[in-house]
């Protein structure tokens, strides 16, 4: 059921209230982050943050009017929950699904996607693509909200997610275990001119930054798509389904037509 609320619509995702909020984090339920009203950790408030943060959910504090919007006008108590649409994994799942297809590891890191249908966009590529997860960061980053689980086209069931305290870190300990880290970004060599056969994580910057410096500094490559016209940047989500694309078409041992790499710079 939805409970209409001064125009907006208080949706399933959307869990309101002190008593509720505490039911949903006692029961396990999937909650992508948790908002508490800023400057206010009295009470109850301060023991469901500090659930939250055990359960690995990011809290953030929202000025009260943003809450007041995202309860759709609803008593919300100080505090409100945004459901996930999904369990999130862990990065050894990623890691044991390609071990269960017998392949090697094909991974998408979002480097702090805001947008909810980048990220969507991104899961329905991983899933046509073959990669075997996505990674995300805990902060800066959407989450597996239902949003995103409506733009990912279904593939938000079949693709995990892993979401990680640190990218950088996370990068370092999958070069350890022999992955390649391969950033998407500007002034790189050519995308279709570097090999994505072995095992592989395919960077993609956010939309309004890029990838960040020390995630840059972690790669083992940087790798552009050719800018012909005047603007110099695609779509996050557009530039992940190139760049996997290749990756899929090399790792299925599918030979391009005219070798070589062409010419240009950009992402």
């Amino acid at each position: 059921m939805e409970e209409k609320t001064k125009g907006k619509k208080l949706g399933e995702d959307v869990i309101v209230g002190r008593n509720a909020v505490s039911e949903a984090l006692r029961s396990g339920r999937a909650i992508d982050s948790l908002y508490l009203a800023r400057g206010n950790r009295t009470g109850s408030l301060s023991a469901i943050a500090a659930k939250a943060k055990q359960m690995g959910i990011a809290v953030k504090e929202a000025d009260p009017k943003k809450l007041d919007y995202l309860c759709g006008g609803a008593n919300h108590q100080g505090v409100a929950a945004v459901a996930a649409a999904h369990e999130y994994a862990q990065v050894e799942d990623l890691f044991r699904l390609a071990e269960e297809r017998g392949e090697p590891p094909f991974f998408i890191v979002a480097d702090g996607l805001e947008d909810p249908h980048n990220l969507g966009a991104i899961l329905r590529i991983a899933e046509c693509a073959g990669a075997h997860g996505v990674i995300i960061p805990r902060r800066r980053s959407v989450g597996l909200t239902y949003a995103v689980g409506k733009a990912s086209a279904g593939a938000v069931e079949y693709v995990p997610v892993a979401r990680v305290t640190n990218i950088t870190a996370t990068l370092e300990e999958l070069k350890q275990r022999g992955v390649w880290i391969f950033a998407a970004d500007m002034d790189g060599q050519d995308w279709c001119g570097v090999d994505y056969s072995g095992p592989c994580a395919i960077v993609i910057g956010s939309e309004g930054f890029g990838v960040s410096r020390l995630v840059r500094e972690k790669s083992d490559f940087i790798v552009s798509l050719p800018m012909r016209g005047r603007i110099n940047s695609l779509n996050a989500s557009v530039a992940c389904g190139i760049i996997c694309y290749e990756a899929a078409r090399q790792r299925a041992g599918i030979p391009a037509r005219n070798p070589g790499s062409g010419s240009g710079k950009g992402l």
